[in-house]
């Protein structure tokens, strides 16, 4: 699980419910999640790009939790998150 992939069907790859959680930071900081974008199964490019998509929907200190299962997509998101202006948690 990765913060800020089609095999097969899913209703709406990126979610905005009114309740998805929160996370604990490494300071200690609890944070709601914003949006969550399930990419479980997809494979490259779809999980960087639907990454970028939720980024540039978000407002700023938005928490995206990203869903990826695929490793080389785990792999290349973290490096991307600079030039999106935007830290990976």
């Amino acid at each position: 699980m990765a913060f800020f992939a089609k095999a097969r069907k899913k209703p709406d790859a990126a979610s905005a419910d009114a309740d998805l959680g929160s996370v604990t930071l490494g300071d200690g900081q609890i944070v709601a999640i914003a949006a969550r974008i399930d990419c479980l199964g997809d494979s490259c490019p779809r999980p960087q790009l639907m990454t970028r998509k939720a980024l540039n929907n978000a407002a700023p200190q938005d928490v995206i939790e990203i869903l990826i299962d695929n490793p080389s997509s785990m792999e290349a998101i973290p490096p991307m998150m600079p030039e999106l202006n935007a830290t990976h948690l």
